[in-house]
C-alpha cells in the first residue's frame, strides 16, 4: 500500500497549514502548524517545532486513519481531512464512499478490506466530493467556505497526481 507516502502527506498537510496563527472566528485558537490549542491544551502551541507537529500529526492523525494501510491518494485525502475536520468525520466519510457501516473508526475487517477492494482514482474523486458537500454543510461556510473549497481541490489534485505516479510505476 501506501507506508512511503507518508512524507509527501505530511509535507502537504504541513503547507496547507501554515505557521503560528490566532485567527478571530477559528474554534481552535491559537494553532501552530494546524495543531490548535484547542485540541492540545497542555501543549506550548508557540513553542512548537515542525519536528513536534509531524510526531503529533504521524501517531494521532496518520496512525488512527491508518494512513499506511490505504492505497497512494486515498491515503492524503484521509489523513488530511482528518487534521482538517477530525479523525472520526475523516473515518465517516471515507466509509460512507465505500458503502460500509460509518462508524468513524477505520478497522482492519470492515473498512480496510473495502478500501483495498475500491478503485483509487474513483474512491479518491467521490471523497473529494463527500468532503466538500461536508464543508459546504458547515455554519462557518460563508466565512472559511473559499478556503475549505480551496484545499479540497488541492488535496484532490494532489492525491490523483499520486495514483497516477504510482500506477505509471
Amino acid at each position: 500500500m501506501s507506508a512511503a507516502n507518508w512524507p509527501a502527506c505530511i509535507a502537504f498537510t504541513l503547507g496547507e497549514e501554515g505557521g503560528l496563527v490566532d485567527a478571530p472566528g477559528d474554534p481552535g485558537g491559537l494553532t501552530n502548524f494546524g495543531i490548535s490549542q484547542a485540541a492540545y491544551p497542555a501543549l506550548d502551541i508557540g513553542g512548537l517545532t515542525r519536528a513536534g507537529a509531524e510526531a503529533i500529526y504521524r501517531g494521532d492523525y496518520w496512525g488512527a486513519v491508518r494512513g499506511d494501510e490505504l492505497a497512494s491518494g486515498v491515503d492524503l485525502m484521509v489523513f488530511d481531512m482528518a487534521v482538517n475536520a477530525g479523525v472520526a468525520r475523516s473515518a465517516e466519510i471515507l466509509q460512507r464512499c465505500l458503502g460500509v457501516e460509518a462508524d468513524g473508526v477505520i478497522g482492519e475487517a470492515v473498512t480496510i478490506p473495502a478500501a483495498r477492494a475500491a478503485d483509487a482514482g474513483r474512491l479518491v474523486a467521490a471523497l473529494g466530493a463527500a468532503q466538500l458537500a461536508f464543508y459546504e454543510s458547515l455554519r462557518g461556510w460563508n466565512e472559511f467556505g473559499r478556503g475549505w473549497g480551496g484545499r479540497v481541490g488541492r488535496r484532490l489534485a494532489r492525491a490523483k497526481a499520486m495514483i497516477a505516479t504510482t500506477t505509471e510505476a
